[in-house]
Order: C-alpha cells, then sequence, then structure tokens
C-alpha cells in the first residue's frame, strides 16, 4: 500500500488549498447600495427623516387643547399687531362724483367709524349697498394712498319726470328710476311724461319733446293713452292727440301750423291727428258761441 505523505510547510500549503471568498457584495447587496446612493434617497434621509420627526413632535403637542389655545392666541396677536400699523388705517372718507344730498345718504350708508385697519372693511359689500341706490348709476369703493377710504360715484342722469299713482320719479334715458321727486316745481327742467307704458316709450317721448322745441315753453307734458299713442298737453288747457304711428311726423305738421298759421294761438281746444290724413280741430267753447252769435247776427242783419 501506497502512503501519503504530508508535504512540506504542510499548514501553510493547507492554507493555499482553501477557497478565497469573493470581496464583490451579493446581488441584492449591491442594489441596496445603489439604491442609498440615489440623491433623492439621501436627501430624504438628509432631510425627510428629521422634518418627519419634528412634524411627529408638533403634532403631538399641538394634539392639546391648552397648548392649540396658545397658538390661536398668539397668532391672533401678531395678526392684530400687524393690521393695526399705521400704514394700514383709515382715517376719513372721501366721496366724489354726488351731490351733497346723494353723498350725504351714502355716509350713513357705509356707516363707517374711524380710524380703522383696512383689513377691517368690506369693501365689496359697501359698493354693492350704494350700487342699489336709484340715483347711482355705478361706484367704486377703494382705500386710497393718503389714508382715506374713497367712493367714487357715477349718479344717473334723469332725463324726464314720470307722474305715477305713487308720486313723481325721475327716470335715466334706460327708463331706470334715478329718484323721487316731492313736487313738479323741483324739476321744472325735465320733460314731464305720464300714463300706463309711458317710460317703456321714452325715446319716442324724447323725440317728441325735441320737436316741440318751438312752443316747449306752452307745453306741460306727454300722456300715454291706452300704452298705444301719445297726446302732448299745452297750456291753456290746448292738447295735441297724436297717432299711434309715426307720431313724431304728425307732431311736425301741427309745428308748420303753428309757425304759418298761428294755430295754437287761437281759441283751439283740441287738435286731432290721429288720423293724419285728415287732422280735425275742435274749438273751445267760448269760440264756438262767439262764432254762433256772429253767425246769427249776419243772418239778421
Amino acid at each position: 500500500m501506497r502512503t501519503m505523505t504530508a508535504p512540506r510547510n504542510g499548514p501553510r500549503n493547507a492554507a493555499r488549498l482553501r477557497p478565497v471568498r469573493d470581496p464583490a457584495p451579493s446581488k441584492w447587496g449591491y442594489r441596496w447600495q445603489r439604491w442609498m446612493l440615489t440623491p433623492g434617497v439621501r436627501t430624504g434621509l438628509r432631510l425627510g427623516v428629521p422634518a418627519l420627526i419634528v412634524g411627529l413632535i408638533g403634532t403631538a403637542w399641538s394634539a392639546n387643547d391648552a397648548n392649540r389655545a396658545l397658538i390661536v392666541g398668539r397668532y391672533d396677536q401678531i395678526k392684530a399687531a400687524i393690521q393695526n400699523r399705521p400704514e394700514f388705517m383709515v382715517t376719513e372718507l372721501a366721496i366724489t362724483g354726488a351731490e351733497e344730498e346723494l353723498a350725504d345718504v351714502v355716509a350713513e350708508l357705509v356707516s363707517v367709524t374711524f380710524p380703522v385697519s383696512s383689513f377691517d372693511l368690506d369693501l365689496e359689500g359697501m359698493r354693492a349697498k350704494v350700487a342699489a341706490l336709484d340715483a347711482v348709476s355705478d361706484v367704486y369703493v377703494r382705500v386710497g394712498d393718503a389714508g382715506a377710504l374713497e367712493i367714487g360715484i357715477t349718479p344717473r342722469q334723469p332725463v324726464a319726470v314720470w307722474r305715477t299713482a305713487e308720486g313723481l320719479q325721475m327716470i335715466d334715458e334706460n327708463g331706470v328710476t334715478s329718484g323721487n321727486v316731492a313736487l313738479r316745481a323741483e324739476r321744472r327742467d325735465l320733460p314731464l311724461i305720464a300714463g300706463e307704458g309711458a317710460k317703456d316709450n321714452l325715446t319716442e317721448a324724447l323725440a317728441l319733446f325735441r320737436t316741440a322745441a318751438p312752443v316747449a315753453p306752452r307745453v306741460r307734458g306727454l300722456v300715454r293713452i291706452g300704452e298705444r299713442r301719445w297726446d302732448m298737453v299745452l297750456d291753456r288747457g290746448q292738447r295735441i292727440q297724436l297717432p299711434t304711428a309715426d307720431p313724431v311726423a304728425a307732431l311736425e305738421r301741427v309745428i308748420q301750423l303753428q309757425e304759418t298759421k298761428d294755430l295754437l294761438a287761437r281759441d283751439v281746444l283740441l287738435v286731432d291727428m290721429r288720423n293724419p290724413g285728415r287732422p280735425t280741430v275742435r274749438l273751445q267753447k267760448e269760440a264756438v258761441a262767439a262764432t254762433r252769435n256772429a253767425v246769427s247776427t249776419g243772418a239778421n242783419n
């Protein structure tokens, strides 16, 4: 039998025969190392984890009612200190574009006690209140640079007075009420219209008033009849009945007769133009009686 003899330097050679361990990481270890080297993960570990810890601590602290009340109270104090700084204070009211009477109404309506912080002013609510006034067409509300609450008003411009069962109302060119008038004498500068549906035909009414300019001092107003046509009322009890269709042309004919024949200067009670092809004139009772007497006297002679 053949025997194996141990080689010289046995332990050293045995170490050489052992397998050498591979220093490279495993597959999963490699992936873990690569993932940890990702910039997003590194940033998350550096910032996100501390932020999460702080957030958890803050949430636990604010879960206490007393702590929350402390936070709210401190916030209100800081907010009030900022809002009440001099640069944010409003000290006066400035109303522009309105007459004194309307300005007084607006000042009473907004009802602001000065000084007041601009943060405490409901500008949109004020604007809505002022815009709801009949006499106001448009309005803006803002805080000016000089610490004044500025209200700029564009008033409605009345073009006529409308007599209704409730009284006298001023209306603008769109037929929108712009205010009330106690007495007709207060707005003699505006033409007068009356009757149901008069303001719905305001454009036509204004055209008639312009046509009647040569006799304007004698015109008392226009009356809408049956919501179909107009009667022009003059002083001395005279009336011009106008047709439904093209009343302006019919009135022009009457004005021409006045300028050439002094029609309205005579004892005429009514000029009926409802049938433009056959205008009719009605005399006053005294003129009719005088005419009959003259005819009777002439017949007797």
